[in-house]
């Protein structure tokens, strides 16, 4: 990739976010507010104290997963939106593993536990990628029903089967055992599930970059027809990438059962699945990308309820927020490629005078 490229694929990016900010800012001037104070409240509720700054990170933790999970099935060529499901799925079989089989304690149970989480997200979001390739079936519509019917599933297991008695108003599984949760990083208010985060991002750099296997992916996904003549495994190739990124937001639910809820319950259903498909998307699914875009995301899920409490905005207006930044950073790719003749100025030939604006050919 050559500057001019690589500065357009930061640069725009940075201009939707900008964009979006300023459309939540007329958002947020119609509702009798004041655009200025919103924005310094977005910023102060992300990072301005220690506080926020690691209510930031936690929130950070899951998006870097979830964002995996579209990622690098979008390397191998599909637009894989289904992490949702894979996360509930992953904190399901969290909360249900211990009670199939007894677990050792410690580190090992738990370790037990994210391996299960993360098959189960490999395998639901691999379906989406086996049905693209043996059925035809359009991987963006199916793994956005398959999240649905996990969501579905969820409720019925959470609620009916597994459901503990003592919970009452909110039902939920039984609580994991002490020994069995995640704690938190040098006694800060942010789990190890950060450093899951972003050792997994580093893996997928690394696996995208540096192996083979990553790289006949990056073929597969880049130009099919040159993947067929070389005789790639595209098949395999496609649904190992589905399954990585899968495994990922598995391993998101897991860690918020483990960590967070300490139980799964109504609780894991709060779209941090489907605010991955966000961070992906701004950080052109590079892996290394994701952790300082999801950083930036969880912040302005942090301040929502500052928000709320300084300005009497709803909690989920940050949700307007992303939805206008969703929406120019698809916009944003009619313009690849094209950024730098909006600002560079053509020289005259040589010899004669620029033309001016309008004349005839």
């Amino acid at each position: 990739m050559n500057a001019r490229a690589t500065a357009e694929s930061i640069a725009l990016p940075v201009l939707a976010l900008a964009g979006g900010l300023a459309l939540f800012g007329v958002f947020v001037w119609f509702g009798g507010h004041s655009p200025l104070e919103a924005w310094a409240l977005l910023f102060k509720g992300a990072f301005g104290d220690s506080f926020s700054i690691q209510n930031t990170l936690q929130r950070a933790a899951p998006l870097m997963l979830t964002a995996l999970a579209v990622a690098l099935p979008a390397r191998a060529g599909l637009t894989v939106i289904g992490g949702e499901g894979a996360l509930v799925l992953g904190g399901l079989a969290t909360a249900a593993l211990p009670y199939a089989i007894p677990l050792p304690q410690g580190s090992l149970g738990t370790a037990i536990l994210l391996v299960a989480a993360a098959a189960a997200g490999a395998a639901w979001v691999a379906l989406a990628g086996w049905l693209r390739q043996w059925r035809g079936v359009n991987e963006t519509i199916s793994s956005l029903l398959l999240g649905y019917v996990a969501i579905a599933l969820f409720k019925h297991i959470v609620e009916g089967p597994l459901r503990d008695p003592a919970s009452l108003n909110k039902p939920s599984t039984l609580p994991l055992e002490e020994s069995l949760r995640i704690g938190t990083i040098a006694g800060s208010d942010v789990h190890w599930g950060l450093a899951f985060g972003l050792v997994a991002c580093a893996l997928a750099a690394f696996w995208l970059a540096l192996t083979t296997h990553g790289f006949a992916t990056r073929v597969v996904g880049g130009n099919p027809r040159a993947a067929r003549l070389v005789g790639l495994p595209a098949t395999a190739l496609i649904v190992t990438a589905c399954a990585l990124g899968g495994a990922a937001a598995g391993v998101a639910g897991g860690i918020e059962v483990a960590a967070v809820h300490t139980s799964a319950n109504a609780s894991l259903i709060a779209g941090l699945g489907y605010t991955g498909i966000l961070v992906s998307f701004v950080a052109r699914h590079h892996p290394l990308a994701i952790a300082p875009v999801a950083i930036l995301f969880g912040g302005f899920l942090a301040a929502g309820s500052l928000l709320q409490r300084r300005m009497g905005l709803p909690d989920a207006s940050v949700q307007v927020l992303m939805g206008f930044c969703f929406v120019l950073i698809l916009a944003s790719e009619a313009l690849r490629g094209r950024l730098g003749e909006l600002f560079v100025l053509r020289r005259p030939p040589v010899g004669g005078a620029a033309a001016p604006a309008g004349a005839a050919a």
